[in-house]
């Protein structure tokens, strides 16, 4: 098999940081959405299910898209595709559920910080242990080196932004936690692309399994959350699964190209420009970008790019 050619992986990368870029504009779209309604729970479910939607729009016009979803269903029954295979969705669905209930009070970037450190330290495991499929990476200095700088970085971003709530270490508990569950999605997403052959059917059962698992979330959540407060008119709000239905499909598509590395290099690159971007033109009400903050996610960037890059050592 031929080697990608030098522009192909140029274009790839430069797509992967705009997907990341892309993902920081998500959460702050749908950090807004779940203040707007008063309801986390609900926005994430909103945003998914308006993903899938679009998706499944997209589906009758594709028949490789369509084909693809039976080909993933046949290779599970066969045994030649793991069933855990196809449940990466729930790993972004609870990403977006974090953005609708933290986004919209840490800021973008303070939220992104603790996606990008779970991205790290969970796929650091992901690696050792050689789970989902993963070729197993021994741990060396520069891994261990690298996730302490991340936490570093997480320290000074934390412990030095001013206007904390007491619920700020909950609040930044969530996305850490959701951010460990994207290796996880991004690791089987791979794989359904591969087994697909396509890139809209990698993305379409991603948001499939994702929707489903946020709808049994609200309705779990409805004796305590209620429906929504409001429902806000402004358009913006509502973009915000037609924006992850783009990025989920630039990432299942570049990670062909790039790999599993080059990815998460770029992806979190491109999330941290993003979140500091977006609170610098665009902060919400709650929160207020600070140096603090800012230095936090560059020490971050570098744990997370040391981490990522010394699985070729």
């Amino acid at each position: 098999m031929a080697s990608p050619s030098r522009l192909k992986v140029i274009v790839a990368v430069v797509a992967s940081v705009i997907s990341g870029m892309l993902v920081a504009l998500q959460s702050r779209i749908n950090g807004e959405f779940g203040l707007a309604l008063g309801n986390g729970f609900l926005a994430a479910l909103l945003s998914f299910s308006i993903g899938l939607s679009i998706l499944g729009a997209v589906m009758l016009t594709r028949r490789k898209g369509r084909q693809g979803v039976v080909t993933v269903a046949r290779a599970i029954r066969a045994g030649d595709v793991p069933w855990w295979a196809v449940i990466g969705g729930a790993g972004g669905g609870f990403l977006v559920l974090t953005q609708g209930l933290s986004a919209g009070v840490l800021g973008v970037a303070l939220f992104t910080i603790a996606v990008v450190t779970g991205q790290t330290l969970g796929a650091l495991v992901i690696d050792t242990r050689g789970w989902f499929g993963a070729p197993r990476v021994r741990l060396n200095l520069w891994r261990i080196t690298g996730a302490a700088i991340v936490l570093t970085g997480v320290f000074v971003a934390l412990d030095f932004t001013p206007g904390e709530t007491e619920l700020t270490g909950v609040l930044f508990l969530l996305p850490l936690l959701a951010g460990a569950g994207t290796g996880f999605q991004q690791a089987v997403n791979g794989k359904v692309r591969t087994v697909s052959g396509s890139a809209l059917s990698a993305t379409f059962v991603n948001f499939l399994v994702g929707a489903l698992v946020l709808g049994v979330l609200f309705v779990l959540a409805l004796p305590f959350t209620g429906g929504a407060v409001a429902w806000p008119d402004t358009w913006w709000l509502w973009v915000g699964g037609a924006v992850g239905a783009f990025f989920i499909a630039i990432q299942v598509t570049a990670v062909t190209i790039i790999g599993v590395l080059g990815l998460g290099v770029s992806l979190v690159t491109g999330q941290l420009m993003g979140s500091v971007i977006l609170d610098v033109i665009a902060p919400v009400e709650t929160s207020d970008l600070h140096l603090a903050t800012v230095l936090g996610a560059m020490v971050t960037l570098a744990g997370s790019v040391m981490v990522t890059l010394a699985k070729k050592r």
